[in-house]
């Protein structure tokens, strides 16, 4: 028999309270095993939500689409910033899907999602949310200095948005490639690493963000290969997404949100959960 959907007014707030103390002595937090079938569950896991209640979803997609035409808009002249910053946007995603991981989280619950409480997702998180939105404050700043210095010692001034691409694709710049790849790929894996289940997992239970990041980060390395897999993923569907004047990102940016809800879900296991489970 299908669970009773009660509406939000009659539904007590089931979110960890940023003013109570965390409960020392906790367990180590366990994580799951999974294959590469997983990240591929949690896509259609994140569509099914998208589905169940689309206006809302929509709402967030309007969000990313309009940050896009700003980021283009804003740095058109500096060219070298929109692609870290839009690079890192991508991957600070999960910071501004916490409206879609709470309307995930009820559904899961059997409640039904409402606009308002996915809005104020972040009131009872605040000092957790803020140390964590710091931390990848100041890797998006460096890592936006480093390819600023990048650009600004490969070539005689800084290049237009065209010129900086064109210099990405020309093979007489190997090495400013080299450089700027290795780079993007230090910073980018660094906050993926940091970012991929941690603030999800903040909304949902009492930890800290030093807590949650560290765990993020002992999940991608105890299980690299999935979790570049499950980072792949995102980067190309983003990518695809922002091609179309970022239209695509009405639809796939909420859908990978979601997702990353889910994919949470399947990696960290519930405290008090009798699974067998080993965590390194």
């Amino acid at each position: 028999m299908s669970p009773t959907h009660p509406t939000s007014d009659d539904t007590p707030d089931t979110r960890p309270d940023d003013t109570a103390p965390a409960t020392r002595d906790a367990p180590p937090i366990r994580l799951r095993h999974i294959g590469f079938a997983d990240p591929l569950r949690w896509l259609l896991r994140g569509l099914h939500d998208y589905l169940a209640h689309p206006a809302i979803s929509l709402f967030y997609g309007v969000c990313f689409m309009a940050m896009g035409w700003t980021l283009m808009k804003v740095y058109e002249n500096a060219p070298a910033y929109t692609m870290a910053l839009s690079a890192g946007f991508l991957l600070m995603g999960p910071f501004f899907c916490m409206g879609l991981y709470q309307m995930s989280m009820r559904l899961e619950r059997g409640l039904v999602p409402d606009f308002g409480d996915s809005l104020t997702a972040w009131d009872t998180r605040t000092g957790q949310m803020a140390i964590f939105g710091f931390v990848l404050l100041v890797l998006e700043m460096l890592w936006g200095r480093a390819t600023m210095v990048i650009f600004a010692v490969s070539f005689d001034g800084m290049p237009d948005l065209k010129g900086s691409l064109l210099a990405l694709l020309d093979p007489e710049n190997l090495g400013f490639i080299v450089t700027y790849l290795g780079v993007s790929t230090l910073f980018g894996g660094l906050i993926f690493s940091i970012s991929v289940v941690s603030i999800p997992m903040m909304l949902d239970r009492q930890v800290d963000a030093i807590t949650a990041g560290l765990t993020s980060l002992r999940l991608v390395l105890n299980q690299p290969v999935v979790m570049v897999w499950w980072a792949v993923l995102i980067a190309v569907l983003m990518v695809l997404a922002m091609l179309p004047w970022f239209l695509g990102l009405l639809f796939i940016g909420p859908v990978v949100g979601h997702a990353s809800w889910h994919a949470y879900r399947a990696t960290v296991i519930d405290e008090g959960s009798d699974e067998a489970d080993t965590s390194a």
